[in-house]
């Protein structure tokens, strides 16, 4: 009989234990639970619905006050605030997969040195602790060690049900954890996000072996956010949306993907060819320069050598063109961002900074000021000079960075970083798609093709 009260004694306290934690929560500014215990690896589970405007985390790893790691739960419009499933100053998210007023999924979960989580089923982090993590003054004590988890409202209501908090044995490797971690004492991303500075990179082509699966696994591992973008148009390459079904096709295949979902305007007669209702399911459009009319009326592709004709005209004229046409693309073409800005056909490169003289620089900026572009800070062509981005800077022209890659190896915003520093570019210089005024801007023909 003592042997049976002693299994059953057991058995409550096994029970008591896997309920230590409440099923459900609703969070308000300040309020919050904190385990008894600590736990070392674990996955947390449940559902979280958040109300307009509200905020709350969810806090693992506190060895002491102030330790440990945190994940966001913030909904809304991608606006420069952190978002769902954020692992805080070290994987920083800006778009989120749910939204506010709906239950969603929810997972997170220490397996030795990884941090994983997901929102509706999807991987948005995966985060591998090396050896020797890079840690800012203000973050010092964000490290994996056993700790307390807790919840924490920080304003406006949140609600948790469905609630478990589960511990997990040792030696458990996370499915998404395909990539080794990086070198964060070499690392530049780490520092921009310890800072919280915005880490994105809008240009991104699924193009030249590149998958949605790499760029999943790489965007995670690297802690850049990817904007994953189609061309839309004539004459690009790789991947080209031909009509408004491709481009609803293409939506619906990437929507429930942990990208941004921009959508590139290729060539001069996109604007004729795609609507504004279709376009405008991504969260933002771009376009460049490299495709324009030249002086005689043809369709040139400048980053073709053989495209980029210039007749006996002197290149100074070839440049006054070029910088027309930037202006009337800009001007009639309601993108947010000028991307591949001041590229330059292969001739004139060496010249680059004779070419753009503070007039010609001046007309294109002019254009961007009045219809709130973007300025794209290039990696791949290492383009806008800095001086160039100062002068923007200065009339305040908000900035994107974006590679514009060809295949899946293109690192990992190396330009971009350096502008950060040289130009002394702040969170506050940075576009987000809630700054777009697309929508209100008209499409113009300006251009006119034979039938």
């Amino acid at each position: 009989m003592k042997r049976l009260a002693w299994i059953l004694t057991a058995a409550a306290l096994l029970s008591l234990a896997s309920c230590s934690h409440p099923k459900s929560l609703t969070l308000e500014d300040g309020s919050g639970w904190t385990s008894r215990r600590s736990y070392t690896d674990f996955r947390i589970t449940g559902q979280a619905r958040t109300e307009e405007g509200a905020v709350a985390a969810v806090r693992f790893c506190e060895k002491a006050a102030g330790a440990g790691y945190e994940v966001v739960f913030r909904n809304g419009p991608i606006d420069g605030t952190v978002k769902t499933g954020s692992l805080s100053h070290v994987r920083n998210l800006y778009r989120s997969l749910a939204k506010d007023g709906e239950w969603f999924d929810f997972s997170i979960a220490v397996r030795g040195k990884n941090i994983g989580v997901q929102i509706g089923g999807v991987d948005v982090v995966c985060y591998t602790e090396p050896d020797e993590p890079w840690r800012s003054e203000d973050h010092a004590g964000q490290r994996i060690a056993p700790g307390k988890i807790s919840f924490e409202g920080v304003q406006g209501k949140v609600e948790f049900r469905g609630l478990d908090i589960e511990t997990l044995p040792a030696g458990l490797k996370n499915p998404a954890d395909t990539l080794p971690p990086v070198d964060e004492q070499v690392d530049s991303i780490i520092r921009l996000q310890q800072r919280d500075f915005p880490v994105i990179d809008y240009h991104v082509h699924l193009k030249g072996g590149l998958t949605k699966e790499m760029a999943h696994a790489m965007s995670m591992n690297y802690g850049i956010n990817y904007g994953v973008a189609p061309n839309a148009g004539e004459g690009g390459v790789g991947r080209m949306l031909a009509d408004d079904a491709e481009v609803y096709a293409y939506y619906e295949e990437l929507r429930g993907e942990p990208f941004l979902l921009g959508v590139q305007g290729e060539g001069r007669r996109w604007t004729q060819t795609f609507s504004a209702e279709a376009l405008g399911l991504f969260e933002y459009l771009f376009t460049d320069a490299m495709t324009i009319i030249d002086h005689k009326g043809r369709n040139a592709r400048i980053y073709r050598p053989e495209e980029a004709i210039f007749d006996g005209i002197s290149k100074e004229r070839f440049m006054d063109h070029l910088v027309d046409q930037t202006v009337l693309i800009l001007t009639n073409e309601p993108a947010d961002i000028y991307a591949n800005p001041t590229f330059l056909p292969d001739e004139m490169q060496s010249d680059y900074d004779r070419f753009w003289t503070p007039e010609r620089v001046d007309r294109v900026l002019d254009v961007l000021e009045r219809y709130k572009i973007a300025l794209e800070i290039n990696p791949r062509y290492m383009i806008p000079s800095f001086d160039i981005i100062r002068r923007a800077k200065e009339r305040g022209i908000k900035f994107t960075f974006g590679t514009n890659n060809v295949d899946a190896d293109f690192g990992r915003l190396e330009y971009a970083v350096e502008a950060i520093d040289a130009c002394g570019l702040t969170p506050d210089d940075i576009w987000f798609p809630s700054m777009s005024i697309r929508s209100t801007r008209p499409t113009v023909i300006y251009n006119h093709w034979p039938d």
